[in-house]
């Protein structure tokens, strides 16, 4: 077992290190940027074929338990999704989230499944020994749409209901709204029924971000976007000439994006929770709310 399951990043801020479970996702996000991993491997299917790592379990408490281990911030799932459909067979979070409670290590985890509530007892006890973020990326509050653009994620409502359930524990949570997809997701009154959601749960925050199209992510995308919505094709291919959207189509996003986030009063200040939990933690004053 020479090679390690906890992956450090060249930054610290928010997060020092990734933990990816699985390499490929079955959610078939049309758009995921990650789908450049599967050529290290001489594999195009990345919706299809999914990988996991051999020991990945006694590895990472070898790395977790080691004394050079100094509890930083871990990022789970942050290139695929750790609650993809495999896991509900596989079952290796669960297995995983005793391991951080056991060595008391923050964890950020992103995720489009509702799965993530199965593990809602173990959630809420890390929760109450340390830092806990759990980040939902919610795209669209379209069934329809976002059956199209995220095949096999849970449904908007779904997701919604993972924030709900996990307001009132310690755990601090967060709206991802990325990626905003020209023409498609970014009408303002759709946009605006996202931060009335956002408001109502509420969220710590929420943070937007628009769509990048780099290496084999570009193509299978406008291929994608070409057969799926050919009456914006046009608009969107002048949008988006090299890797991301031209300045002033992400300009006018963002100032209707802060109009709405100062109506509705919902925060974009994700670092907060992290350095106001992370500081109960360390006076030992961690308690339920």
């Amino acid at each position: 077992m020479n090679f390690s399951v906890l992956h450090r990043l060249k930054r610290s801020i928010p997060y020092a290190w990734d933990l990816n479970i699985y390499r490929g996702c079955e959610h078939a996000c049309h758009y995921c940027y990650a789908q450049y991993s599967h050529q290290y491997l001489g594999n195009d299917s990345f919706f299809s074929d999914i990988y996991t790592k051999d020991h990945l379990i006694e590895r990472l408490e070898m790395e977790l338990s080691s004394p050079e281990w100094k509890r930083e911030i871990v990022n789970i799932g942050g290139v695929c999704d750790s609650y993809q459909p495999l896991e509900k067979d596989n079952k290796l979070m669960p297995r995983v989230l005793e391991l951080m409670i056991k060595y008391r290590t923050p964890i950020i985890i992103s995720t489009k499944s509702s799965l993530i509530l199965r593990d809602f007892d173990l959630l809420q006890h890390l929760a109450e020994i340390t830092y806990v973020n759990i980040a939902v990326t919610i795209t669209t509050l379209r069934s329809d749409l976002a059956g199209i653009i995220e095949e096999k994620a849970s449904l908007p409502a779904e997701r919604l209901e993972v924030l709900k359930a996990f307001r009132p524990t310690n755990a601090s949570i967060g709206w991802h709204l990325m990626p905003i997809i020209p023409f498609i997701t970014d009408a303002y009154e759709d946009l605006e029924e996202i931060f009335k959601e956002a408001c109502q749960v509420p969220v710590d925050y929420l943070l937007p971000g628009t769509l990048y199209l780099r290496g084999p992510t570009r193509k299978h995308f406008m291929d994608f976007f070409r057969k799926t919505f050919p009456e914006q094709s046009d608009r969107f291919f002048s949008t988006y000439p090299k890797g991301s959207a031209l300045p002033g189509y992400k300009d006018e996003l963002y100032k209707n994006v802060g109009m709405l986030r100062e109506r509705y009063a919902v925060s974009s200040q994700y670092m907060l929770p992290i350095k106001k939990r992370l500081q109960k933690t360390a006076q030992g004053s961690y308690a339920q709310r």
